[in-house]
């Protein structure tokens, strides 16, 4: 549990002293009269709090542990916890990490939903808004001084110009893109892009699913297992790095400069100058044959014989049912014929004393 909170702590941007397993382990011992504990109940409440528009809130300290019950009381109440007051006030080390592992989940589902509604921070922005924002941040560029969107692009543009020519020639190179595009083309674009980046999310999904069963598969081993927080704390802060997302968009294509399409081998002559080394000198010997062509695989054996025809003469059950013989008219006889020609496809059975007919088959 304690390795969950850790990880839900770390993507939420939590820097705090309880960043370590064993200072957590020792804050959720303590509890409510752990400042440390409470200092990261109230951080999560506070950023919950404008996601989800809270009344309640953390405002007291173990210091004065009956306004503390009180603030928690009221919180729990809000936030609909399945956990009873008693539970986090007086529980043991597993109910208080319990309470930190539901603060933490509320506020990454709300995070989601905010995400979802276009609301950062508790403010209504949308993703062009927010682009926008940090390209005047980047740039320096105050948008009070423009009237409306289209101003601050103006004021963004020149901005740009200024810049490019302070720099040496040659830094910014020419646009792959030179020619404009009607509206019909964009779109199309637009479509071709969509289909593109469904592909290649797939791709990346399958990719990073190969990553997370090839680093599981690692801590199978025994000598792995005492290694399990060591390899989690290794691995993890690299995997929230990746997304299976596509970043490519049409901006990325009018922001593509020539020499993007200078593409170079790894093993033309050029590249191979810097890059040879004694290794690539080793010549391998006969490894065996991993097969792998379908057209020299020979058909496979069919699942049943086929049918033949009728042989004359009885096998093993034909004496053994002769042996048997006779005593009630023929039975075993007639029983030992059948079974001495199963094989031909048809068998004989004798009727009782030998004198009924014949069922074939």
């Amino acid at each position: 549990m304690e390795c969950d909170i850790l990880d839900s702590l770390e993507q939420l941007g939590y820097d705090g002293p309880l960043k370590e397993e064993a200072v957590l382990l020792q804050a959720a011992n303590g509890g409510l009269s752990s400042a440390e504990y409470v200092d990261l109940c109230r951080w999560l409440v506070s950023r919950l709090k404008p996601l989800c528009n809270l009344e309640e809130s953390i405002t007291s300290g173990p210091e004065d542990m009956d306004s503390l019950e009180v603030d928690m009381r009221g919180l729990l109440k809000e936030l609909c916890c399945p956990y009873e007051v008693s539970a986090i006030v007086r529980g043991n080390t597993k109910d208080h990490l319990k309470f930190l592992l539901f603060l933490s989940s509320e506020l990454q589902a709300a995070q989601i939903a905010g995400s979802g509604r276009g609301c950062v921070t508790g403010q209504n922005e949308n993703s062009t808004s927010r682009e926008l924002r940090k390209i005047c941040e980047t740039l320096n560029v105050s948008q009070s001084e423009g009237r409306d969107a289209a101003d601050v692009l103006s004021l963004i543009q020149n901005k740009v110009d200024t810049l490019v020519k302070k720099c040496p020639n040659g830094t910014v190179g020419k646009p792959v893109l030179k020619k404009s595009l009607s509206s019909e083309q964009w779109e199309k674009l637009h479509t071709i892009n969509t289909v593109l980046s469904s592909e290649y999310e797939c791709r990346r999904r399958m990719l990073i699913k190969r990553l997370d069963v090839t680093i599981q598969s690692f801590g199978w081993s025994e000598r792995a297992k005492a290694k399990v927080d060591s390899m989690a704390r290794a691995y993890q802060p690299r995997r929230h790095t990746l997304r299976a997302e596509s970043t490519v968009d049409a901006a990325r294509l009018l922001a593509a400069r020539e020499d993007i399409c200078n593409v170079v081998k790894t093993s033309s002559g050029a590249s191979r100058e810097k890059t040879a080394c004694a290794v690539n000198k080793i010549q391998m010997g006969k490894v065996p044959d991993r097969g792998g062509r379908p057209a020299e695989i020979e058909a496979p054996l069919p699942e049943m014989p086929p049918w033949q025809k009728r042989q004359d003469g009885g096998g093993d059950w034909g004496g053994r049912g002769r042996r048997r013989g006779g005593g009630s008219g023929g039975w075993g006889g007639g029983w030992g014929g059948g079974r001495g020609s199963w094989q031909g496809g048809r068998q004989n059975y004798g009727g009782h004393g030998g004198k009924r007919g014949r069922y074939q088959y």
